[in-house]
């Protein structure tokens, strides 16, 4: 018997509810044939895994491409390399960002932000915002208002006119939407005056922070409904291969760096740099590291599907798979 330990968790909870010693056999095996009709784990897909380059690729400007989205979350992938065309002020939500790859200017009421790779920042709701990306890519975060930042700050944004080297105030306008920004809810558009809004960060007091992938498990954003951060794993041996059950969350997760096998009841897969996957609640799941690496991890209390086209899809996990596993090591 291959023992495993599964870690029964909620969302707001920083110990597990309970912690269960299992057969890792079992635990990811087919049921028991029954004699009572019943809704079996074949019935369910499995995971499937959404894959953009990290790198940037020369295109078009375009809108951010939608790969997660409910109600009250919207996880977007942009890439770019020019200025955003407008200023943008939300109604409703907080917008946090992860820049990928390459250089990105945020300018804000609230000051301006270099952003490096693996770096994010929150702007929040109300606030004016423009980018300007040089052969960059980065994930967008709409979470509605008012997210807690939960991490420690790297450092802050800061008053910067110009912003960039080149700068020439534009004739700009000032588009303000609700719905999460999404298209068509826009309430107002009008001309600006981009110099006299990037001037008022010095009437301001307040600043935006800027965060970075962390250590271990470093939570960086929360709500009641929502948790964002990341997580490192290495190729270090456990004693005994841990698994996590989420019991009130669906968990997206972006792979920042290194290669890991994820491996769940929904099937088993190989994620690299640039790939996402949705685990929904209650399936329980673990990691097994190749090389050192960290993803994104965002948990939300409502249903998160996936609006992008698959990349791939999990493979059922054989006995052949765990025997593959047997000697590596795991991380959540």
């Amino acid at each position: 018997m291959s023992v495993v330990i599964e870690d029964v968790v909620t969302m707001t909870s920083e110990v597990p509810l309970r912690s269960i010693r299992r057969d890792e056999r079992d635990l990811l095996a087919p049921p028991h044939a029954g004699k009572l009709p019943m809704k079996l784990w074949r019935d369910h897909p499995p995971l499937t895994v959404v894959h953009f380059p990290q790198q940037y690729q020369a295109r078009p400007f375009a809108p951010p491409r939608g790969v997660y989205e409910n109600d009250q979350i919207r996880i977007e992938w942009q890439t770019m390399d020019n200025r955003q065309p407008f200023y943008h002020r939300n109604c409703d939500v907080d917008e946090i960002s992860y820049q990928i790859d390459g250089e990105r200017t945020l300018m804000t009421e609230l000051g301006t932000i270099e952003h490096r790779p693996g770096e994010f920042s929150r702007i929040p709701r109300g606030v004016a915002h423009d980018n300007y990306g040089r052969t960059e890519s980065h994930l967008l975060f709409y979470i509605p208002a008012p997210v807690t930042e939960t991490g420690s700050a790297v450092r802050t944004s800061a008053a910067v006119l110009p912003p960039f080297p080149g700068w020439q105030p534009g004739q700009l306008n000032e588009a303000v939407t609700q719905c999460m920004g999404s298209l068509g809810h826009d309430i107002a558009v009008f001309p600006i005056d981009e110099h006299a809004l990037l001037d008022r960060v010095n009437d301001e007091h307040d600043r935006m922070s800027v965060f970075a992938v962390g250590p271990g498990s470093n939570p960086l954003f929360a709500t009641d409904r929502f948790r964002l951060g990341t997580e490192t794993f290495t190729t270090e041996r456990d004693d005994v291969r841990r698994y996590t059950r989420t019991l009130d969350a669906d968990e997206i997760q972006y792979q920042i760096s290194g290669v890991r096998t994820l491996v769940t009841q929904r099937g088993i897969v190989e994620l690299g740099p640039g790939d996402f996957v949705r685990i929904p609640l209650g399936i329980a799941h673990t990691s097994v590291g190749q090389e050192d690496g960290a993803y994104l991890s965002l948990l939300s209390h409502l249903a998160l599907p996936q609006v992008a086209e698959n990349s791939r899809t999990a493979q059922p996990c054989t006995p052949e798979h765990l025997d593959a596993l047997a000697g590596e090591s795991s991380s959540r």
